[in-house]
C-alpha cells in the first residue's frame, strides 16, 4: 500500500535529517488524512492505493500551477522549492506510462469506442480513467485524448 511507503519514507527522512522531504512527506500525510475525513460521510473507497494516489496527483498539479505563477512573478527560489516539493510527491506515485505508451493505449479505446470528434471527449476520458486510472495523470490523458480526436 502507498500509505505504508510514505509511513516508511517519513521515518527514514526523519532519520536521515532530511527536512525538506520530512515536511513535504507530512503535507502530503495532511492532505490524505484531509480526504479520508471528507469521504467518512460517503461510502468507503474500494481501492485505497487509488484514493490515494488521487491525492498525490492533485497535489503535483497544484503545485505546477505554483510554479507557472512563481516565475511569471520572477519568484525562481519559490518555484524551485514548489519543484523539489513536486520531486518528492512523484516518488510515491505509482509508475506512470510513458507518452508514447499513454498514446498507444489512448489510441485504442478512442478506435474501439468508435470516437471520431471533439464530442467524444468524455465518453473517451471515461474510459480512459476506467481502464489506465492511476498509471496516467488526468491532465496528460486530457491531453493526449484532444490529440488523438483531433488528428
Amino acid at each position: 500500500m502507498i500509505r505504508d511507503t510514505i509511513k516508511t519514507g517519513l521515518v527514514s527522512a526523519m532519520k536521515g535529517g532530511d527536512k525538506a522531504s520530512t515536511s513535504t512527506i507530512r503535507l502530503i500525510q495532511s492532505a490524505i488524512k484531509n480526504r479520508d475525513i471528507e469521504l467518512r460521510t460517503g461510502t468507503a473507497p474500494a481501492d485505497d492505493d487509488a484514493l490515494v494516489t488521487e491525492v498525490l496527483q492533485k497535489m503535483i498539479k497544484q503545485r505546477r500551477e505554483s510554479v507557472a505563477m512563481y516565475r511569471q512573478g520572477n519568484r525562481e527560489e519559490l518555484a524551485q522549492q514548489e519543484e523539489s516539493e513536486i520531486a518528492v510527491i512523484e516518488r510515491f506515485l505509482p509508475a506512470q506510462l510513458s507518452d508514447e505508451e499513454a498514446g498507444a493505449k489512448i489510441r485504442e479505446i478512442v478506435a474501439e469506442l468508435g470516437a471520431s470528434s471533439m464530442k467524444d471527449m468524455g465518453r473517451v476520458m471515461a474510459a480512459v480513467k476506467e481502464r489506465l486510472g492511476t498509471s496516467i495523470e488526468p491532465a496528460r490523458a486530457s491531453a493526449l485524448v484532444k490529440g488523438a480526436l483531433a488528428g
